[in-house]
């Protein structure tokens, strides 16, 4: 008999709407487990209850682990820009599960593993994070500013720096010919 308890598999009446080549790494029920829903990692994002759809691995600006709950801050969308999306931060989820086996390791592996280059400088009113993410099963990389909190997103000179910012993280990132 082995050291470790194999997880049982995830049941089918808790299993999201996964795409073709979509596979569940981890999963971990929220809660007694008693209805309160699952959370679900995949190679592709993870799911998590009352949601009906994927939060992509780049879609999560940040992801902690306590020890017994999981709090996951999606990005929000304020604005699509020439080349890059402009976001801040959605409302932070929080999630508690009693027996989460790998699913916090896979949570933070695969949100770090999605990150190519991040790099918080000044705006005017505030700062911003410059984002290059992987997109699971996307070539390339897509480029998000995430705006600190109290930064005013509808100011042109925040956005212009903004756009500056950008294009001076891909020009850096760029590959050498």
């Amino acid at each position: 008999m082995g050291l470790f308890r194999r997880k049982p598999k995830l049941p089918p009446a808790d299993r999201p709407p996964l795409a073709a080549d979509e596979r569940v790494l981890a999963w971990a029920a929220v809660g007694n487990g008693e209805g309160d829903g699952v959370v679900v990692a995949s190679n592709l994002g993870l799911w998590l209850p009352g949601r009906g759809h994927r939060l992509g691995w780049h879609d999560i600006l940040k992801a902690v682990w306590s020890g017994r709950e999981l709090t996951v801050t999606p990005a929000e969308p304020v604005a699509e820009r020439d080349g890059y999306a402009l976001v801040t931060d959605g409302p932070a989820e929080t999630y508690l599960l009693l027996d989460p086996g790998e699913l916090p390791h896979q949570v933070r592996a695969r949100v770090t593993r999605s990150v190519a280059y991040t790099e918080h400088q000044p705006v005017p009113g505030g700062a911003a994070r410059v984002a290059a993410r992987r997109v699971a099963g996307v070539d390339g990389l897509t480029w998000t500013v995430r705006l600190d909190p109290g930064t005013p997103a509808d100011d042109d000179t925040v956005l212009a720096e903004t756009d500056r910012l950008v294009t001076v993280a891909r020009a850096a990132t760029a590959p050498a010919d």
